[in-house]
């Protein structure tokens, strides 16, 4: 199988600030990569770049094995990527259906005008909420009223509804419950298994495993490389993030463990 997405040595400066230093890697469709690492580690800057927020400084991206140039985010959803951020891009006062199709409303014709098709809305976006698991009391339900999870769950599944390929999720858990957590991560899983790349950004080593495929600990603008499931531990993976060396150094001065 052929990536979807190749970065070869990308960097990003801006000025004389180096936000990636040479970040390599890739995605696969059908499987959920994980991009690990703390606060600063590059993950924004990296996902920005990917999704056409940035052009590289140097280095070379292939989209479905061809050279990807994207002006700007849009040419990056046409082309299929999808980045859901933390903030989500909705408005909480209008209804779940208007915001599924905020940005493409479907129409229809009554008197040679044209009207937003309420009824279709309606029916598609029931629909595919409950194929990810959320039963909405009404299409016409305030976003605002919805979980934390349910309003990641609408922005996921309106992604994939509108063709998605390459699926970006920035830090979806970080302000979750552990019921919400739950579900966001079954919805990964859907997604995973319906052929769609998921890149999924977060710091949390727990969630990164309950769904990932292969990891990538982001630090500094590098990475330490990528790791398939079940050939690195939780705790490695947390070593990674946390420094490896710098924080045994640590752990040795202060006699015990950090």
């Amino acid at each position: 199988m052929q990536p979807i997405i190749e970065m070869r040595e990308i960097q990003k400066h801006f000025g004389s600030v180096i936000a990636l230093a040479g970040v390599t890697v890739d995605f696969f469709p059908g499987e959920c990569h994980c991009l690990l690492g703390d606060n600063g580690a590059g993950k924004s800057t990296f996902i920005k770049t990917m999704s056409g927020v940035h052009k590289p400084t140097s280095g070379e991206i292939k989209f479905e094995g061809k050279p990807m140039h994207f002006e700007d985010p849009r040419d990056s959803i046409a082309a299929g990527i999808a980045t859901v951020y933390q903030d989500l891009a909705m408005i909480p006062l209008m209804s779940v259906s208007r915001n599924f199709f905020m940005g493409n409303e479907p129409t229809k014709t009554r008197f040679g005008m044209r009207f937003f098709d309420h009824d279709h809305a309606n029916e598609t976006t029931m629909a595919e909420m409950r194929k990810m698991g959320i039963n909405l009391r009404g299409p016409n339900q305030a976003v605002g009223t919805l979980s934390g999870g349910e309003r990641q769950t609408v922005a996921i599944a309106r992604a994939v509804h509108f063709g998605a390929k390459v699926l970006i999720l920035d830090e979806p858990t970080s302000a979750l419950g552990v019921r919400q957590t739950a579900n966001v991560l079954a919805t990964v899983d859907k997604v995973r298994k319906q052929g769609i790349a998921v890149v999924f950004i977060t710091h949390n080593v727990r969630h990164a495993m309950a769904v990932g495929d292969r990891f990538t600990v982001l630090n500094r603008g590098t990475t330490y490389g990528t790791a398939t499931k079940g050939e690195i531990t939780p705790e490695e993976l947390q070593e990674m993030m946390a420094g490896g060396q710098e924080l045994a150094t640590l752990e040795g001065s202060l006699g015990g463990t950090v």
